[in-house]
């Protein structure tokens, strides 16, 4: 294969992937099959776009190879007869491009369909997230242990006994009916906002960001709802991914290296994206409000739309509302942020007051942000050499290389601050 057919391939593939294992998965029942069907379909694409170039429409090849060779594999198994008579009867001798993109506009939407599977009451919250982000996001299981402060090894498991609890329910992969959906919201709405997470801020690779990731997520949200529009919380959450998307295009350079919040350009921010944040808001004050984590997240968000610039942010504020989600969903990710906002409201020295706890939790002593905030604010308060230390340990700890590039350069920054203040003896 071509440089550029596979790079074409991995391209698309990352984007398709996700779409692919869904659309398998509810053809035959089950994620086991599905993932061996995804990757008979990579290989697929490997040797026919070596063979015969790059399709016109790659993403529509890719699902329509996927359909067919699930079709085959039931056939040849003739396990599930009626469910085969079934495919087999919706299904014309070829299906063309347009065919295959046509079902992206539909309701029952499959990739919706398997968070809400992967989200089913009958998981526990831990593995309705872990087993969406592994099918979502593409991540392995190292990824996601971080992402849940926990060990490789737990994950796998966790994934596991979760595909063998819902195979032995029969769980069905599809968006269910409304009385069924109430149940579902709130693990499916964490796993999306997980998803734009994951874009937002890599785990793991050469990217900071993966914008496809946060559009997806974004397109995940505005489905959803359009099935609930009265719900405040699906719209804070909808309002709160616009918000921080708002800012992707200034949080990196053309080379694609970050630029944190306070350095960013804000001409570049997407004045669109923070309308439609901002009319979201007003949608949930006209419905009542909410005390809800994304929309409460919307609203600090909000504060940061709103500045000019980085020296008009309301501080003050953002620490206030910071109070809420702090007594409403405690988590350590929430109280890190809180102690950034009390930092630069009340000066680092507080900030650091509500960050030390963190410190001595199993959970998160080895967490790069936590390293990374602390440093921060030492750096702040004018303890360089402290500062600096605690820049090389977030270094050490990321797996995403740009991160990585970010804190050693402030680590030597504090390297240099540290010498001039002690004439050059640090």
């Amino acid at each position: 294969m071509t440089s550029s057919a596979r790079q074409t391939l991995d391209a698309v593939w990352r984007l398709e992937a996700p779409r692919v294992t869904a659309r398998l998965a509810r053809l035959v029942g089950d994620l086991d099959t599905a993932e061996e069907l995804t990757q008979d379909t990579f290989i697929a694409a490997l040797q026919r776009w070596e063979r015969d170039g790059v399709p016109d429409k790659p993403a529509a090849w890719l699902a329509t190879t996927a359909r067919f060779l699930a079709i085959d594999l039931i056939r040849r198994r003739d396990l599930q007869r009626t469910k085969y008579q079934m495919i087999a009867n919706t299904s014309a001798p070829a299906v063309d491009a347009e065919e295959s993109e046509s079902e992206d506009g539909a309701i029952g939407d499959d990739l919706l369909g398997l968070i809400f599977m992967a989200c089913h009451p009958i998981l526990s919250p831990d593995a309705r997230s872990a087993l969406t982000l592994k099918y979502l996001c593409g991540l392995n299981s190292a990824e996601i242990a971080r992402a849940f402060f926990t060990s490789e090894t737990t994950i796998a498991q966790r994934i596991l006994r979760a595909k063998r609890t819902l195979s032995a329910a029969n769980v069905r992969f599809e968006i269910p009916e409304s009385l069924e959906r109430a149940a579902h919201l709130p693990s499916v709405l964490e796993v999306i906002y997980l998803v734009f997470n994951e874009g937002y801020a890599a785990t793991s690779g050469d990217a900071w960001i993966r914008t496809d990731l946060c559009q997806e997520a974004m397109r995940l949200g505005r489905m959803i709802v359009a099935i609930l529009p009265d719900d405040t919380e699906a719209i804070g959450l909808l309002a709160l991914m616009e918000l921080q998307a708002s800012r992707l295009h200034a949080r990196v350079t053309v080379d694609g290296e970050p630029i944190l919040l306070l350095d960013q350009d804000r001409a570049q921010w997407d004045r669109l994206l923070i309308r439609r944040g901002l009319d979201g808001l007003d949608q949930i004050a006209r419905l009542g409000g909410s005390t809800g984590p994304y929309a409460l997240q919307a609203a600090i968000a909000a504060c940061h739309a709103r500045a000019g610039q980085a020296t008009d942010t309301d501080w003050p504020t953002i620490a206030s509302l910071y109070d809420a989600p702090a007594q409403v969903t405690p988590s350590p990710v929430v109280e890190l942020n809180r102690a950034v906002a009390v930092g630069m409201a009340f000066g680092p020295v507080e900030g650091l007051a509500v960050v030390e706890p963190l410190r001595h939790l199993d959970a998160t002593k080895d967490y790069h942000l936590l390293a990374a905030v602390v440093a921060d604010l030492l750096c702040r308060s004018g303890e360089h050499h402290e500062a600096r230390q605690e820049f090389l340990r977030a270094a050490a700890l990321t797996r995403n290389s740009r991160e990585r590039t970010v804190m050693l350069k402030r680590a030597a920054d504090c390297s240099e601050h540290s010498q001039a203040a002690t004439g050059g003896q640090d």
